[in-house]
């Protein structure tokens, strides 16, 4: 049994953290959110009520937010990782999050004398239910190599990116491709539907074909067509278009800082922010197909 500390039980990190108390791990949990807590607490997480008592005692630690300004704020203070955990304890970081703020969190945890890893995470609040999560780790071999027990539970692959950075690098990288990838889908489910296909029918055809992708496979912008699809559900979130600006935000930083040119990401932002604008922040990335649509109105979604 590990003792693991947890910082941030939402979407993702509820899922997660469930995993390992089912695998028997002692869990102590931390999040602002009473109604996260408490789900997680079902789960059979330990609730506790500040960071410091998350990381007592605890082998490893991780975190689990939305930004890197809430990362920042976990781990540096009075009150906060660096102040409180044992320096025997391995900080891993799963949160998406910019370089910057990745890179300062192994500077800082380096000169204080604690041994930190980026470990992001890819395959959505599906992929941290069914314990199936590819995690992307970047930081010094024998911490990375640590990492992959602790993972274990809630992953179906762990890669070791590189070193510090590579991982939160890769995650960077990755979900650009999939909003990418997702504005492909929303575009073809719409053309094809309006050009009179059956849309379950078109959508076995590109599942077997070059159209092919996670989002396809996953996030398909139709209702009735895939389980796990928004659609179906008036495009409740299960990635917010908010945190999938956020995510690509972060891809055109990177691509400034070193000079790649980004226009599809810069597309996918655009139409990300027209989301925002209508105040459809909080609603799922995949109605994103309303831009696809020939008068902004889709099946499966009622303002």
């Amino acid at each position: 049994m590990t003792n693991y500390g947890w910082i941030g039980l939402g979407n993702m990190g509820g899922p997660m953290t469930a995993n390992l108390a089912k695998a028997g791990h002692q869990v102590r949990g931390f999040d602002l959110n009473p109604e996260a807590s408490a789900a997680a607490a079902a789960s059979g997480v330990q609730i506790v009520d500040s960071i410091a008592e998350a990381v007592a005692g605890a082998e490893v630690i991780f975190t689990m937010l939305p930004k890197g300004e809430h990362v920042r704020s976990v781990f540096d203070g009075p009150d906060g990782i660096w102040a409180n955990a044992a320096q025997s304890s391995l900080l891993a970081d799963s949160s998406t999050v910019d370089i910057e703020t990745s890179q300062f969190c192994h500077q800082r945890s380096t000169d204080l004398g604690f041994h930190f890893v980026d470990s992001p995470v890819s395959g959505g609040i599906s992929g941290a239910a069914a314990g199936t999560l590819a995690f992307m780790l970047g930081g010094e071999p024998e911490d990375t190599e640590r990492v992959r027990d602790y993972v274990a539970p809630m992953s179906g692959k762990t890669i070791v990116a590189g070193a510090a950075t590579a991982g939160i690098a890769a995650k960077i990288c990755n979900n650009m491709m999939l909003f990418i990838d997702l504005m492909a889908a929303s575009e073809g489910s719409q053309l094809a539907e309006h050009l009179g296909l059956d849309p379950q029918v078109f959508w076995e055809i590109a599942s077997v074909s070059s159209a092919r992708s996670w989002a396809q496979q996953t996030w398909y912008p139709a209702p009735g067509v895939v389980p796990t699809a928004a659609a179906n559900n008036n495009f409740d979130a299960t990635f917010r278009v908010d945190l999938a600006r956020k995510d690509v935000g972060l891809a055109l930083q990177a691509g400034l800082s070193t000079g790649v040119k980004l226009p599809a990401a810069e597309l996918v932002s655009a139409q990300l922010d027209e989301l925002i604008n209508e105040g459809l922040g909080d609603k799922d990335c995949s109605l994103i197909v309303k831009h696809a649509s020939p008068d902004g109105t889709v099946r499966g979604y009622t303002p």
